[in-house]
């Protein structure tokens, strides 16, 4: 099967790229990790006019999707320039609506969703295959919270945040630009029973897959910042990146990251068909792509020496979101069961 992007797929990744590029994204992840919004949403509603809120939804709910490979495209830009946000956490809240209304619940999905396609609404996501915390749920117009006994809440746009007792507001997590909350349920019921674990399932998959492919870009940011840096630092006279050491482990990067790529786009085909091992491939993909995006962030500080360890440098913006997109929506040990647990099912066949 070919996972290449197509001509379109290629435009539309450019575009953004170009979108990104022009709108100074590090200073906007500085402002963010501050608390201070103002930045990072004058991003949120450059990406929403590109469309890229409106891929994972139905025509039916104002959508032009799904199309979770377009969404991979879209994820791995932001990856690549560091966009602050709850990308990743409004495309799984849009699938877990749907999924919803596909099984019977159309009510919320109504509600939501043509908010959300259009950027009106920015949205975080609890749920338990992503943890106890919920993604900038203080820039959230709405949290969403699936517990795990099968019940999906949602609060009111402009309600307080509910919080777990004895808990701060805000959580900062190994990027600092990732602010996260745990929120407790509370607001609207939207539904209960297996139909919101089975949406909540198919939402965590969406939300894995969006995460390897930000992981992916972010990668390919730090491997491509680090090859500038090889080609312009000198020593003895000679640029570090003419030296075999430095090169091995940058061609050792650059191998990773390729073959991440394919597994994060076959991924998305997978979910696209709604192809039973989708899981594991997405699992498969995210492993894939955040140990390489991993390996890239200690390659680059490896090759830019202290100055990598800086955080008035902009490598570290893209070094902490390596760390932290490494367990989100999954950690390694957590993707490489689930991968195994598949290949188990396909041996007893």
């Amino acid at each position: 099967m070919r996972f290449a992007l197509d001509a379109e797929q290629r435009a539309f990744a450019a575009t953004l790229d170009r979108m990104f590029a022009a709108a100074g994204t590090p200073s906007a992840v500085r402002a963010w990790a501050r608390g201070e919004h103002g930045p990072g949403l004058a991003l949120w509603e450059r990406a929403a006019q590109a469309g890229v809120f409106a891929l994972a939804a139905p025509e039916a709910y104002g959508g032009v999707g799904p199309l979770p490979v377009e969404v991979a495209v879209a994820c791995t830009e932001s990856g690549h320039h560091c966009v602050p946000g709850p990308l990743v956490e409004t495309v799984a809240v849009t699938a877990l609506l749907v999924r919803l209304a596909e099984a019977g619940v159309p009510a919320p999905a109504r509600e939501w969703v043509p908010r959300l396609c259009a950027g009106r609404t920015r949205a975080t996501l609890a749920a338990p295959a992503g943890g106890p915390y919920a993604l900038d749920a203080d820039v959230a117009d709405a949290v969403f919270v699936v517990t795990g006994g099968g019940e999906g809440h949602a609060n009111a746009p402009g309600a307080e945040l509910r919080l777990a007792p004895g808990r701060g507001p805000v959580v900062v997590s190994l990027d600092p630009a990732r602010r996260l909350a745990r929120p407790r349920p509370g607001g609207v019921l939207l539904a209960a029973g297996p139909a919101v674990r089975d949406a909540a399932a198919y939402a965590a998959d969406w939300a894995a897959c969006a995460t390897a492919a930000q992981a992916l870009g972010v990668g390919l940011a730090l491997l491509g910042r680090t090859l500038d840096y090889a080609r312009q630092r000198e020593q003895f006279g000679r640029a570090i990146g003419s030296f075999q050491a430095v090169k091995h482990r940058l061609a050792d990067t650059l191998v990773a990251l390729e073959f991440a790529r394919p597994l994060v786009h076959g991924a998305a085909v997978a979910l696209g068909t709604g192809a039973g091992t989708a899981p594991a491939e997405v699992a498969a993909a995210k492993v894939a792509a955040g140990e390489a995006a991993y390996a890239a962030a200690r390659t680059a500080l490896q090759v830019h020496g202290a100055i990598g360890y800086t955080a008035e440098y902009d490598l570290s913006l893209w070094i902490g979101k390596a760390r932290a997109l490494r367990s989100a929506w999954g950690t390694p040990a957590e993707c490489r069961t689930k991968v195994l647990r598949q290949g188990e099912q396909i041996f007893r066949l």
